[in-house]
C-alpha cells in the first residue's frame, strides 16, 4: 500500500501547491475534516502516522481538483487501488437534443456531475467532457446508433483542431446559439463536406430532423451561428439497476 498511499500524497501536494495559500484548509471544509486529516493523507514516511481516504473523499477530492489521482481508481469497500490508465473526472455538462434550444444560465450554481474514465487514447491531453442524449436524432447512426438515455463522451474539438481536422463523417457535438447568445442548442450530428459549405446530418429514422448546413462564415441557413465544440469518441450506456 505504499506505492499506492505515494501516489496519492505526491498527487495531493502537487494539487494543493496549484491552488495555493490556504487550499488545504479549503480541502478540509470540502471533505468535512478536520485540516490534521489532509497532513496525515500527505505522509508517507516511515513512523509518520498516516490516513487512507476513503472513496467519497477521494471522489469529492476529484471534484474539487478538477481530476482523479494518476493510476488510481475506486475500488469496493473504499479501496484504493492501482489502475492499468490513468483515471481523470469528467463532467457531465448537460443535455444534447437536436431542435431543442435552452436558455444559458450564466449563473447556474446546481451540483455538477462527474464520472471516473480513463484518460482518450487518440488524444490524452484534450479535456472531455460529457453529455446526456435526449431525443431520436440519431438512431440510425451507422455502424452504431445513438439512443435516447445514452451518455456521448467526447474531446474539446478546440484542444484537438489543429491536429483533428474536419472530415467526412466525423461525429461532433454542435452548438447553435441565437439571441445573441442568449439561447442555444447542443446536438449530435455527422459532418459531411462540401467545396462551398458544411452540413451535420441527424441520422435518424424519424424524419422531423434536418441538417444544419453552413456556409463558410459559420452561420446556418437558419440565421443561426454554430460553431463545433466536442469530437464524439464513445458511447456509455448505464442498464437500470
Amino acid at each position: 500500500m505504499m506505492d499506492q498511499r505515494k501516489i496519492l500524497a505526491d498527487w495531493l501536494e502537487k494539487n494543493l501547491q496549484r491552488m495555493g495559500r490556504g487550499s488545504k484548509g479549503k480541502l478540509a471544509e470540502f471533505l468535512n475534516v478536520r485540516a490534521d486529516a489532509i497532513t496525515r493523507m500527505l505522509n508517507t514516511e516511515p513512523g509518520k502516522e498516516v490516513r487512507e481516504a476513503k472513496a467519497e473523499e477521494l471522489i469529492a477530492m476529484a471534484e474539487f481538483f478538477g481530476e482523479l489521482p494518476p493510476g488510481l481508481s475506486v475500488g469496493a469497500g473504499s479501496e484504493l487501488r492501482l489502475s492499468s490508465k490513468d483515471m481523470v473526472a469528467v463532467p457531465v455538462i448537460g443535455k444534447t437534443e437536436a431542435g431543442s434550444f435552452r436558455e444559458v444560465d450564466e449563473m447556474d450554481q446546481s451540483e455538477q456531475t462527474f464520472i471516473s474514465l480513463p484518460r482518450d487514447d487518440r488524444f490524452p491531453n484534450a479535456r472531455q467532457v460529457i453529455f446526456d442524449v435526449e431525443g431520436d436524432s440519431m438512431n440510425d447512426l451507422k455502424p452504431f446508433p445513438i439512443y435516447p438515455g445514452s451518455r456521448a463522451v467526447c474531446v474539446s474539438y478546440e484542444d484537438i483542431a489543429h491536429e483533428a481536422t474536419l472530415r467526412d463523417g466525423m461525429v461532433v457535438i454542435v452548438e447553435r446559439t441565437k439571441d445573441g447568445g442568449h439561447t442555444r442548442e447542443w446536438s449530435i450530428k455527422q459532418v459531411e463536406i462540401y467545396q462551398d459549405r458544411t452540413e451535420f446530418h441527424p441520422r435518424s429514422t424519424n424524419p422531423k430532423h434536418k441538417p444544419i448546413i453552413i456556409t463558410r462564415d459559420m452561420h446556418a441557413d437558419d440565421g443561426t451561428v454554430v460553431e463545433i465544440i466536442a469530437l464524439l469518441r464513445r458511447i456509455v450506456n448505464d442498464f437500470p439497476y
